[in-house]
């Protein structure tokens, strides 16, 4: 009874680390994320055998995708609004919600640049800002909301160069297209040798990352355990070495 015993429980367990291995989630994260949730993800699939598959964009264009339908199993913002506008459109869970990690604004620019700090953007050797789109961009609200604390928003219009998400607007300073730009602490750890982190701004609300299941998942329990493992010592560990902070 006892061999027959283990029997059924190697079997059991077999059957189960069979049907993990079938499951895939989509995760719809912020491109601030891409590094992170790439680890993440390889140790998540490591550990379950569920398969993740990764979809990297601004928050906002992550959002318009579930809005038309695109299938994602997790969602994971750069900024409360746009999550904010995910629950109210029912495309999240709300019982599942949660905050996971905070980051800066930081003003960086070309490594060789000696700009000295937020005060001299509005110098006449600064031809290009870069920033991204404020409507549907995270970090360019962020940066909306420093620099009007600031004063110089409507000073800066003609300098702004937009980017489609965060991670373009790095590449225009990576590439010396623009004097200075407004990215994430992490996108400009990512940017290595390329790029200098001047300063963190002020002046906005908290950079906070909040994550969910999505409403239409049709893979909930595992999306769920996605999202535990991102919360779990081990997913916080992996945010730190990429340059996030933990919520207080």
């Amino acid at each position: 009874m006892k061999k027959l015993g283990i029997a059924a429980l190697l079997l059991a367990f077999t059957l189960s680390s069979t049907a993990a291995m079938g499951v895939e989630l989509t995760v719809s994260a912020a491109a601030s994320l891409s590094e992170s949730f790439t680890q993440i993800s390889q140790e998540f699939t490591k550990d379950t055998g569920v398969k993740v598959n990764l979809n990297f964009a601004s928050s906002n264009n992550l959002l318009r995708q579930m809005e038309q339908g695109a299938p994602v199993d997790v969602f994971a913002s750069a900024d409360q609004e746009t999550m904010d506008s995910a629950q109210k459109k029912n495309l999240v869970n709300p019982a599942t919600r949660r905050d996971f990690a905070l980051n800066d604004l930081v003003l960086i620019t070309p490594a060789d640049s000696k700009l000295a700090g937020p005060e001299a953007l509005t110098g006449a050797d600064v031809k290009h800002i870069a920033i991204g789109q404020p409507e549907s961009v995270p970090a360019g609200r962020y940066a909306r909301e420093a620099l009007t604390s600031a004063g110089t928003w409507d000073a800066l219009q003609s300098r702004f160069v937009f980017g489609n998400n965060v991670r373009q607007v790095l590449s225009y300073i990576q590439r010396g297209e623009a004097d200075a730009g407004f990215v994430y602490r992490t996108d400009a750890l990512a940017g290595g040798k390329d790029v200098r982190i001047v300063t963190a701004m002020t002046g906005h609300k908290p950079v906070c990352y909040p994550i969910a299941v999505t409403s239409g998942s049709a893979e909930k329990d595992a999306a769920q355990k996605f999202v535990d493992f991102v919360l779990s010592p081990r997913g916080l560990e992996i945010l730190a070495h990429y340059g996030f902070s933990p919520v207080k």
